[in-house]
């Protein structure tokens, strides 16, 4: 399951000089929405490469992202956006690694907001979407992402991750947490929150609605068992961090005396 690595950047990014953005696009079969991405990927910043990480596509992606400019790294079998985020990031020049999704036409112009949050310190700068919150039945994810943030004492994260796309990330947070950890989001997001990087929301894009044929997609196979088990990893990797309480006080409890 090797992968090939495509010899031209995406965007203004010059073959003799490295990008400034580095844009992540994990992609199996999106033919319909894929050149547009590459576009407006493209028109985010003139030091641009587009990374497009083509995993068990059937359906032409392929020969688009090429024609489109994109650099493209080739995998014959799925292998889920997370994981295509991971290689693309291990792949990428830019000192600002943005991550977006083959199937959501986003306009540059709101695709720069992250970009420049990065050029102007931030670390890791995170889509302002926590979901739907205002149900009688909140969906697990939000309310683990929520729980999350909370007990990583970021409440003002309120629900949002980098679960979630898009978001940008600096050279230094993808060295201090290393591109394995991006695989797992919740993961990478409680390393660099516990990093003591600067981690912030920045822009509110609503991909509940941009991406509508997610939402039949969890009707027959949600994917929430698996994302709550992604939190539930990341809590794991901090509680190994820290002790049984994740940091937090036991209080006064004598807990010898019922042992």
């Amino acid at each position: 399951m090797a992968a090939a690595s495509g010899s031209r950047s995406g965007g203004g990014a010059s073959p003799w000089s490295s990008p400034l953005v580095s844009v992540i696009i994990p992609v199996m079969n999106e033919r319909r929405t894929l050149a547009r991405v590459i576009r407006e990927a493209k028109k985010v910043h003139p030091g641009t490469e587009v990374i497009v990480v083509a995993n068990g596509s059937t359906d032409g992606s392929l020969k688009i992202a090429r024609s489109s400019g994109a650099r493209t790294l080739v995998f014959d079998r799925p292998l889920g956006h997370d994981v295509g985020r991971s290689i693309g990031a291990r792949a990428a020049q830019g000192q600002i690694l943005l991550f977006i999704d083959a199937d959501m036409v986003i306009p540059a112009a709101k695709l720069r907001s992250f970009v420049e949050a990065v050029k102007n310190g931030t670390d890791v700068a995170l889509n302002d979407y926590s979901g739907p919150t205002r149900q009688e039945n909140v969906h697990g994810v939000v309310l683990a992402k929520h729980a999350l943030n909370s007990l990583l004492d970021r409440p003002d994260l309120l629900g949002t991750s980098m679960t979630a796309v898009p978001h940008a990330i600096s050279r230094r947070a993808l060295d201090t947490i290393g591109p394995a950890a991006l695989s797992v989001p919740p993961l990478a997001h409680t390393m660099a929150v516990h990093s003591k990087l600067a981690v912030r929301r920045v822009k509110h894009v609503d991909v509940g609605s941009l991406n509508p044929l997610r939402i039949r997609r969890e009707r027959n196979n949600s994917l929430e068992p698996l994302i709550v088990g992604d939190h539930l990893e990341a809590i794991q990797w901090l509680v190994n961090q820290t002790d049984e309480r994740g940091g937090y006080e036991d209080g006064s409890r004598q807990r010898w005396r019922v042992r």
